[in-house]
């Protein structure tokens, strides 16, 4: 017997119990929309999860700290400083596709009757090519002049320095209007020399017994350096990410600057060695080094902490979430799980009932020499059929509900994490329906192993 007999023979005994097999059907719709939608949640929530850690900086960067800059460094032998020959050993690690050093210099800067304490950034090509701009473009590779592209968030550091205002403001229909690309701003790198001079400071004068001194030379104003702004990035007033607070420049660009305002003076925030002389060289406190792949961020992050060096990651976070994410898909997929079982039962009913009905016609079937396993694969075809539809329209179903979950109840709960809670990939689809006709055969199994057992004879004369 041909395969599309056994399946016209199938369909149409499903056809002439047409409330038996819409109930059954429905048992397994509820089954498989239970199971995907309950399984969409968890990997909606996966997917947010790592939407959100992304948003902070990439999963393929491992943030590096030197323990020398952060005091952790506390023998007598010369401190283990980041320098460049350092990044150098970064960029020999297996899956290691870039490093850029972070040389981080604390400024002033001012427009009109504003100015902000800001971290000035020097960072590397690849580093730059990392941030997403709102406006403007990254600064022109190998110029020597300082290009800045500014943090989104830079705004609120500004205050006028005669109000009482902190200079960081939580509303922000308050921050001060601060035009970057389209007004002059003035940065000052030696803000000591600034602040004495704000406070009317001398040198070389003599000190007397009440603490002030006498004599000597007002401290000169430093200099004050016009910058262009070429990029802002991308993100309003509210919306961090780890370049919102910073200002980001050429990194030798950078060096070439501090090297010709202090000159021999110590840079600040650069260590100096045990007579106070500044070393000839930059050390960094920070790298940020990039992975060519999220599976390899663990490995090479071991690599750098043997090197004695700290260094941390998304991925951390990442990994984390992901247990838990796993736990509650398996959760939520196990208490779906449970309405298919019922549905299965539903289905070896239905078949076993379906059987005792058409006792008679098996045993015609058996008498006219039908092969038994045709009689197997037709009940088989029926209970598999019915999987079939009701995994059809349970996924059908289920793309109804998660729309109502995520227009409705997602931007209620999840206020915190924007984007759709459910989310049903083409694969959870694709293997619904298969679930549904495993199960809807297997449930049928039993049933069309007792319809090849019956007797010919005891069959024909079966009322």
């Amino acid at each position: 017997m041909r395969f599309s007999d056994l399946l016209s023979m199938s369909v149409n005994n499903l056809r002439r119990r047409k409330l038996r097999t819409f109930l059954t059907v429905l048992g397994v719709l509820i089954g498989t929309a239970s199971i995907v939608v309950m399984v969409s949640l968890g990997i909606g929530f996966n997917e947010l999860t790592m939407e959100q850690i992304a948003s902070y900086g990439s999963l393929t960067e491992i943030s590096v700290y030197s323990n020398a800059m952060m005091g952790g460094n506390e023998s007598s032998k010369e401190p283990e400083y980041m320098t460049d020959d350092v990044i150098a050993q970064f960029e020999q690690i297996d899956h290691v596709t870039a490093v850029s050093p972070l040389l981080e210099a604390n400024v002033l800067m001012t427009q009109g009757a504003y100015q902000a304490n800001v971290s000035l950034v020097g960072v590397t090509q690849d580093y730059m090519n990392n941030i997403t701009l709102k406006e403007g473009h990254l600064p022109d590779p190998g110029k020597k002049e300082l290009q800045m592209v500014i943090g989104n968030m830079v705004a609120r550091r500004f205050s006028n320095p005669k109000s009482n205002n902190s200079g960081y403001y939580e509303d922000a229909s308050s921050i001060p209007d601060i035009d970057f690309m389209n007004r002059p701003l003035f940065v000052i790198f030696d803000t000591d020399a600034y602040y004495q001079a704000q406070s009317g400071s001398t040198t070389g004068g003599s000190t007397t017994g009440g603490g002030t001194t006498e004599g000597g030379t007002p401290v000169k104003p430093p200099k004050k350096y016009l910058l262009p702004t070429v990029g802002l990035v991308e993100g309003g007033a509210e919306d961090w990410n780890n370049y919102s607070y910073n200002v980001y420049v050429d990194l030798e660009a950078l060096k070439t600057q501090l090297k010709q305002i202090f000159k021999k003076k110590p840079i600040p925030n650069q260590p100096t060695n045990k007579k106070g002389k500044p070393y000839s060289y930059f050390i960094y406190d920070q790298a940020v080094v990039e992975v060519d792949d999220m599976a390899n961020v663990t490995s090479v992050q071991k690599a750098i902490t043997d090197m004695g060096y700290q260094a941390n990651s998304n991925m951390e976070w990442l990994e984390q979430s992901q247990k838990q994410a796993k736990m509650v898909q398996a959760l939520l997929g196990g208490i779906g799980a449970v309405s298919l079982f019922v549905a299965a039962i539903g289905i070896a009913n239905t078949m076993m009932m379906s059987i005792y009905e058409r006792t008679k016609e098996i045993g015609i079937l058996k008498v006219l020499g039908c092969d038994m396993k045709n009689i197997r694969n037709m009940f088989l075809l029926e209970s598999g059929f019915i999987g079939f539809l009701g995994g059809i329209t349970g996924i059908l179903f289920s793309y109804a509900v998660s729309l109502l979950i995520n227009k409705f109840l997602a931007g209620h709960f999840m206020t915190d994490m924007p984007g759709d809670l459910s989310r049903i990939p083409l694969w959870l689809s694709l293997t619904a329906v298969g679930f549904a006709v495993f199960v809807g055969m297997a449930a049928g199994f039993f049933p069309a192993l007792r319809a090849m057992k019956l007797s010919p004879l005891a069959a024909i004369r079966n009322e």
